[in-house]
């Protein structure tokens, strides 16, 4: 399928509120567990996604429209959601999550981009030069990718309850392949 904005934005618009309606008020249980050594929680996973609206996704489609492939992007801190959601809550960072993302799919419409502008490149530091398109694309995968590991991690916490019905709940039968 090809990059389509207005897809892109439907999709990247209710990202907040899918994870509202699974996460809000739910036990710590749910929540703050994770799979293991060097996984994430589903709390771990929204902080990381507040971390990206601040300092990721529109700081870069502004650096390909302003300097393309001339100015490197600064590397992602994959971490550095530990230090700013430190004392917050789930609730918060929800509320936080869905306020940034609002302001950044404004900004984004406010850029009026042309079907020309997608194909504009910039340059990654890891994978060198990498298009707009490119870019606008990955943002709702990687939504999706997160929400696959909120659900994944979630029911890591009974995979050995649910007993001989495990083999059946492909959730269960799944790897991770992300943090």
């Amino acid at each position: 399928m090809p990059q389509n904005l207005d897809d892109t934005v439907a999709l990247l618009s209710r990202t907040p509120s899918t994870l509202n309606a699974l996460l809000r008020d739910l036990p710590d249980s749910w929540t703050r567990r994770n799979e293991g050594e060097n996984t994430w929680s589903p709390f771990e996973v929204v902080a990381h996604l507040v971390s990206g609206e601040r300092t990721d996704w529109m700081p870069r489609v502004r650096m390909i429209l302003e300097f393309g492939e001339t100015k490197t992007f600064e590397p992602f801190d994959r971490v550095g959601w530990q230090k700013e959601s430190q004392g917050a809550s789930l609730g918060q960072l929800l509320d936080e999550f869905a306020r940034v993302r609002l302001e950044n799919l404004a900004a984004l419409r406010t850029l009026n981009l042309r079907p020309e502008d997608l194909d504009r490149r910039g340059r990654h530091p890891d994978f060198g030069s990498v298009t707009l398109s490119a870019l606008l694309a990955t943002w709702p995968v990687h939504d999706l990718t997160h929400i696959h590991q909120i659900s994944r991690t979630m029911a890591h916490q009974y995979r050995e309850t649910v007993g001989p019905w495990g083999v059946y709940l492909g959730v269960l039968q799944c790897q991770g392949h992300s943090s």
